[in-house]
């Protein structure tokens, strides 16, 4: 049995937000850990802080009180500009929305989070090779966005995330927007990806069958863990 410290561990998380002045909890004393190397789906209704969750997790947002601890940094405890260097190093986003900039080819994509680290561009481009290789795409890599179809595209951001070789996929209804042949290679890679490349992942769906492709299905209701 491993001793190995989960690579998130989320005690008593409360995360509220205002509208107006009235205070809307959406994480209400959720505590949660996740082993390193876990492939994990979060499922629940809309509206039952699967994205809020995500985004905590992620380091896109901080609780509002509770302790977050992700890949050995607490997260409520850290500065913006922290926050921001802890994402780029250890946090890789899929979304539903590929977010690909239309102007940019898929392998310029794939290098824009490169462009925080200071590398050479000879360097950048290795990289984003290597990510485009991994999803199958290194004959697209001078292909713009409106040439791809959808699955390609998602696999263009699928290759941006991994380029810097986070600790942790988040991926926020990945599947979303593609039919089910589309979905099924894009779930095929993201098991990949945990199996042989060993990458956490945590995916927030609705859908069922994407949830079957990971180890561990987590249900979400009303700010708690089911």
């Amino acid at each position: 049995m491993s001793t190995e410290s989960p690579i998130v561990s989320l005690k008593e998380i409360r995360k509220t937000f205002f509208r107006g002045k009235e205070p809307i909890t959406v994480l209400d004393g959720l505590s949660l850990e996740i082993p390193a190397g876990s492939f994990e789906a979060l499922m629940g209704p809309s509206g039952s802080g699967k994205s809020t969750l995500l985004n905590l997790i992620a380091g896109l947002d901080r609780p509002t009180s509770g302790s977050a601890m992700v890949a050995g940094a607490n997260i409520g405890k850290m500065s913006d500009g922290d926050l921001a260097k802890f994402r780029s190093g250890n946090i890789g986003f899929i979304f539903q929305a590929y977010n690909l900039l239309p102007v940019l080819t898929a392998q310029e994509n794939v290098e824009l989070p490169l462009l925080l680290h200071g590398l050479s561009s000879a360097e950048r481009k290795k990289r984003a090779q290597t990510a485009l290789r991994v999803v199958g795409l290194e004959d697209r890599s001078h292909h713009y966005p409106r040439q791809l179809s959808g699955g390609q595209e998602q696999r263009v951001a699928i290759a941006r995330a991994i380029v810097n070789d986070p600790t942790i996929i988040v991926a926020d209804e990945p599947t979303g927007d593609l039919d089910r042949k589309s979905a099924d290679e894009i779930l095929n890679l993201m098991d990949r990806l945990n199996k042989e490349f060993k990458k956490t992942i945590l995916m927030v769906t609705h859908d069922p069958a994407a949830a079957e492709r990971a180890t561990v299905t987590r249900k979400l209701d009303k700010g708690q863990l089911r």
